[in-house]
């Protein structure tokens, strides 16, 4: 495995984070704690959650399976770097949301770093993420409740998830005349078929010194193979990929990318993570196995080095819209 910094700061991270999302929804707790197992052993250290996961009646399940995990000793809380994320109601669904219970108020951070706390069964979290931006809650009242809690111990770092270029820039040029260290990651839907975040958020990263980390570097499945995947009847696309497909232009755009990929011999999965990984101010793209399988594919692409005539085909089937202001001002 390969490590970097994570942005700005001294924290040494795995070039791959491993994704939780489907643990306990889709993967039982025993095969969850095998795959977390499996990550260690493969080297990586970057986990990322957040207290929503498990969904519906079940929030905070999938906090409470890697709680479990750390519990059964081996220094496994040691060796990870732990990100998990508030912002979303936790009340089950069916039963009507009590006020000041989910986004980023003082009260449901304080409340909310607790439960999450107990659910994972440690006693910090390396970093502290906001799920989505709170257009109602000024970043003087969240940097204030962030930095006791780092006081305290509880936090070491905090980050952002979903954030648009300015949202960025607001928060860390506040918490820079607070004295405040700031947002030290950005978590962001960033792959070859969604580049949007070239124009705005990737740059107001770099320049505030954020580590990337992208969401969905499959797009959904969609970059995995799935139309070959169709044709052997193994899978059919689901969610976002088979959106995508209804468009055809865009199953036109997939289908020259897995021909392209076959033509060299390379997995369209590994390929689309490689990809990410030669992205500038990228610290590693979220994966998230649901089987020591996939697992095992998603490391192989950390060692995958794509030739410049792959890349340059990639850009011409999936163009990013270039620099801001440029994309859209000439």
């Amino acid at each position: 495995m390969k490590y970097t910094q994570l942005g700005r700061t001294g924290l040494k991270v795995s070039r791959l984070t491993l994704g939780t999302m489907n643990f306990g929804p889709q993967t039982g707790e025993a095969e969850s704690h095998a795959i977390m197992d499996a990550a260690l052993a493969a080297g990586i250290n970057f986990f990322d959650t957040a207290n929503t996961y498990g969904w519906h009646e079940n929030k905070g399940r999938t906090e409470e399976i890697i709680g479990t995990w750390f519990a059964q000793g081996g220094d496994r809380r040691d060796k990870v770097v732990l990100a998990t994320k508030v912002y979303g109601n936790m009340t089950p669904d069916g039963v009507a949301p009590w006020p000041n219970h989910d986004k980023l108020s003082a009260v449901n951070i304080r409340r909310s770093v607790e439960a999450s706390l107990k659910r994972l069964q440690t006693d910090y979290i390396d970093i502290y993420q906001f799920h989505h931006i709170d257009r109602n809650t000024p970043f003087e009242e969240i940097w204030q409740a962030v930095d006791v809690l780092v006081q305290q111990g509880k936090i070491l770092y905090a980050g952002s998830s979903n954030f648009p270029g300015y949202k960025i820039a607001q928060a860390n040029e506040l918490a820079a005349r607070r004295g405040s260290y700031g947002l030290v990651t950005e978590q962001c839907l960033y792959n070859l078929a969604e580049r949007r975040a070239e124009m705005e958020v990737l740059p107001a990263a770099r320049d505030y010194g954020l580590g990337v980390i992208p969401w969905s570097p499959l797009h959904g499945g969609l970059l995995g193979g799935v139309l070959k995947k169709e044709v052997e009847g193994s899978r059919r696309a689901s969610g976002r990929a088979a959106s995508a497909l209804a468009d055809p232009a865009t199953r036109a755009q997939v289908q020259a990318y897995e021909e392209l990929l076959d033509k060299h011999g390379l997995h369209p999965g590994e390929v689309a993570l490689a990809w990410l990984l030669t992205r500038p101010g990228v610290t590693g793209p979220i994966v998230g196995p649901r089987t020591a399988e996939q697992l095992d594919s998603a490391v192989r692409a950390v060692e995958l080095k794509l030739s410049k005539d792959v890349l340059l085909s990639l850009d011409e089937i999936f163009p990013g819209p270039g620099p801001s202001p440029e994309a859209f001002a000439w």
